[in-house]
């Protein structure tokens, strides 16, 4: 454990405004703007207002954000499609698969966040079986992958990170267990890409996906797919659009060919002004760099699960860092009237069901933790 992160934390922490008024400690929810990201979208806005469109800028900056986004998961950019939500791009992905076959079930655990869920019960219809991964005391016990899975598998969907209370999974466990069987395996990795390492290529993961208005510092209404470049010729999405075409601009409103690599699963006009702050987002994570990033948060996830603990606060999930996101979560009576009180008194944490999570980033400090939980052991002592 440290006291300091291995990299400049008082000057990236004057680029971040928010930080004058409050602590944001709701990155699981919303990053924070940054200076960078706020110039990003500016850059944008000054262009559409002196030139009235300059299509070919900004589909070239969509193009940036995609290779940033390969670059943080050691992917191709030609590997990379870009959609609107994740929930789009899991809906595009669903949408390749036959489910009329022998192999149509859908192995899900019950740790997704519920778009992923309902994206897959949605196949219902076209013959898909969902089969479901329990989850116990706030965990996903591996073995029980082991029945889940069988020759009947199509899909494994996975979270990385458990959006409830950060716990993280083995994904290339998860993909050994996939694969034995024929399945593919297709991961939410929402809650953990820009704080913990991923390596695609090692993982041996066959999707990927994530937006960027949480760790990534950027703004909803925009996502990424990863997919392996061996199963690209092999998609044949229904959930398609006209940046799905080989040639887009050729408006050939009768042909339903495909773009190369994985753009053939983009869809319709992209979120251009999205992608300038998600690129700028990305570059942050990039240049700090992951394993950095990852080295302080698990030094600021010490400090929360003890110092919960000495404030007499209710873990949920598992003390063990090593298999937690940036995301800690404690048990309390009203969620939302505790996350409301917090807000009042400067500290922005995230409620969700039965918890209120504290997820820090790169730019917290140890004060910042300490701060949020004696607020939070005064608001809970109350209620």
């Amino acid at each position: 454990m440290h006291s300091r992160p291995d990299y400049d934390l008082d000057g990236w922490r004057t680029r971040i405004p928010l930080l004058a008024s409050c602590i944001p400690l709701n990155n699981c929810s919303q990053a924070p703007q940054m200076d960078s990201t706020r110039a990003a979208a500016e850059r944008f806005l000054d262009s559409w207002n002196r030139t009235g469109m300059d299509w070919d800028a900004w589909i070239e900056e969509v193009r940036l954000a995609k290779r940033a986004f390969a670059t943080l998961i050691n992917a191709s950019e030609e590997e990379i499609a870009v959609f609107s939500s994740v929930s789009e791009a899991t809906s595009a992905v669903a949408s390749a698969f036959d489910f009329d076959n022998e192999r149509r079930t859908v192995v899900v655990t019950e740790a997704e966040f519920p778009t992923i869920g309902h994206v897959w019960l949605a196949q219902e219809r076209r013959g898909a079986r969902v089969r479901w991964v329990p989850v116990r005391d706030g965990l996903i016990d591996p073995a029980r992958y082991d029945t889940a899975i069988d020759a009947d598998a199509a899909i494994v969907s996975a979270t990385h990170g458990y959006y409830l209370n950060g716990f993280v999974q083995d994904l290339r466990g998860l993909a050994d267990r996939a694969h034995r069987h024929g399945a593919l395996l297709y991961v939410d990795a929402y809650q953990t890409l820009g704080t913990v390492p991923v390596d695609v290529k090692a993982l041996d993961v066959d999707f990927l996906a994530a937006g960027c208005l949480k760790f990534l510092m950027g703004v909803a209404g925009i996502a990424f797919l990863y997919v392996r470049r061996e199963l690209i010729e092999r998609l044949r999405p229904t959930v398609t659009g006209w940046f799905g075409r080989a040639d887009p601009f050729a408006f050939r409103v009768n042909t339903l060919d495909w773009a190369p690599g994985a753009s053939r699963l983009d869809a319709g006009t992209p979120p251009v002004m999205n992608a300038y702050i998600a690129h700028a987002g990305m570059q942050i994570i990039n240049e700090i760099g992951v394993t950095a990033i990852r080295a302080w948060l698990e030094t600021l996830a010490w400090r929360l699960i003890e110092g919960g603990r000495a404030r007499g606060l209710e873990l949920h999930g598992t003390d063990d860092v090593a298999r937690r996101t940036a995301t800690t979560a404690f048990v309390v009576p009203d969620s939302h009237a505790v996350e409301a009180a917090m807000r009042a008194r400067g500290v922005l944490p995230s409620a969700r069901g039965p918890v209120v999570r504290l997820a820090p980033h790169f730019y917290t400090t140890l004060d910042d933790v300490d701060v949020a939980l004696d607020m939070l052991a005064v608001v809970t002592s109350r209620r």
